[in-house]
């Protein structure tokens, strides 16, 4: 008889390649002329690195968040619900409070498995 097994190895975006998205994305946001808040966070939703531009409007920091973790709870970019929420079949999880259907939050996978989300608003 096998013993059974009860956890699972989990990986997990690492402090430093979170601090690298999140210099990249302000970067990229600078360049094209607009301020944002950009949330990492890591495969179980829970934040990992988190910064707010000196002009973003301070809602940018909750939406931010909220895209982050909706894009690494379902391992898809928040920019596909907008096609699902529109089906009654697949809408109902888009009742969940911290749900966000539109664009700017990616899953971060790596070797084909999801690490964390990143989420970013302006």
């Amino acid at each position: 008889m096998s013993t059974l097994r009860k956890t699972t190895p989990v990986s997990s975006v690492t402090q430093a390649a979170a601090a690298a998205l999140v210099a990249a994305v302000h970067g990229a946001a600078a360049r094209i002329g607009f301020a944002a808040a950009v949330a990492i966070t890591d495969a179980g939703g829970h934040l990992k690195a988190f910064d707010r531009a000196d002009d973003a409007p301070f809602l940018t920091a909750e939406v931010a968040f909220e895209k982050a973790w909706t894009a690494a709870s379902f391992r898809i970019p928040t920019h596909t619900w907008n096609e699902y929420v529109a089906d009654p079949r697949v809408a109902p999880p888009a009742g969940h409070p911290r749900m966000t259907a539109v664009g700017g939050g990616c899953p971060i996978v790596e070797n084909g498995q999801c690490v964390g989300g990143l989420g970013r608003s302006e």
